[in-house]
């Protein structure tokens, strides 16, 4: 469990305690807790122990350096959502290129200013609490989604997702990847530049699945929505009882799962107004006046 973003942990990998004991300091003061370890080892062991929300990484270290112990930490240990900033003393591209590689989702130069450090951990301390809070969301509501890098290697998946996986022979643990021929469509779809969701179908065991690409095919984190074709999923059922679009049964799922339009805006990455507007729409169709209607209506549909 992570630490609450009003009180986050962050830990700090530099082999130099003058800089350990100034970043302490500072981010004390911020309202940060901080822990810290001298090399990358140590930093690995630290956090699978407290699972920080931040790590401030050294990118030159004896030993195990930065850019090692980002990768094992992404790629190795699981941590996807763990934003890992790098400090360094080079500011030249070939870092920079390392430091992206390995996992790494900043890059600051040092002497560090530390006004645009503070500035920068902000922003990464957000985007992963609003990662995760919309892959939990996913995970309470039974929705099928797959995340996956450039090459096909699964990077997490819902537990809905893993169960129809698995049924089709697909590995979601650690160290799974997607069938070659699903790593080939992904492959083509990368450049097409098309507005609708892009969708394959795969089949074995008897099992079909459609694997639909929610996210741009560019994205070094691809999204993959799973349809059980057998059964269709939700939001087709409630489109089709209702004589809803797509988005609005998205909206309407979520309003059954008791999401507040600002929850529904973050999980859907649309804004609160719309997310208005498409209820709007939604109730106008129904023929009702309120969500406890709305929901009510939907679990008819999707429980019958």
């Amino acid at each position: 469990m992570t630490s609450p973003i009003t009180s986050p942990t962050v830990l700090i990998v530099d082999d130099a305690p003058d800089t350990i004991a100034m970043l302490s300091d500072v981010l004390g003061l911020e309202g940060m807790k901080t822990v810290s370890a001298t090399e990358g080892r140590k930093a690995l062991a630290l956090v699978g122990e407290l699972q920080p929300d931040i790590v401030l990484m050294d990118a030159m270290m004896p030993g195990m350096d930065g850019f090692e112990a980002c990768r094992v930490l992404k790629f190795e240990m699981g941590f996807t959502d763990l934003p890992v900033i790098f400090m360094t003393g080079r500011n030249d591209s070939e870092h920079v290129v390392r430091a992206l590689a390995s996992g790494g989702v900043d890059f600051v130069a040092k002497p560090l200013v530390l006004a645009e450090l503070l500035a920068r951990m902000r922003v990464h301390l957000f985007n992963a609490r609003k990662s995760r809070s919309a892959r939990d969301a996913l995970d309470s509501t039974g929705r099928r989604i797959v995340a996956a890098d450039r090459l096909g290697a699964i990077l997490w998946a819902t537990p809905q997702a893993q169960e129809l996986l698995s049924r089709v022979g697909i590995r979601s643990d650690e160290g799974g990847i997607l069938p070659w021929e699903v790593r080939s469509w992904l492959d083509a779809q990368r450049g097409t530049g098309t507005g609708t969701p892009a969708s394959y179908m795969h089949e074995r065991f008897g099992k079909l699945i459609e694997i639909r690409l929610l996210s741009a095919p560019q994205d070094s984190e691809m999204l993959l929505q799973l349809v059980d074709r057998n059964l269709g999923n939700q939001e087709e059922r409630l489109a089709k009882a209702f004589g809803l679009r797509q988005r609005e049964a998205e909206v309407l799922i979520w309003i059954t799962h008791g999401k507040s339009n600002k929850e529904i805006a973050e999980i859907l990455n649309l804004s609160p107004r719309t997310v208005n507007k498409h209820l709007e729409t939604i109730f106008e169709k129904l023929g009702i006046e309120n969500r406890t209607a709305a929901a009510t209506m939907s679990v008819r549909v999707l429980w019958d």
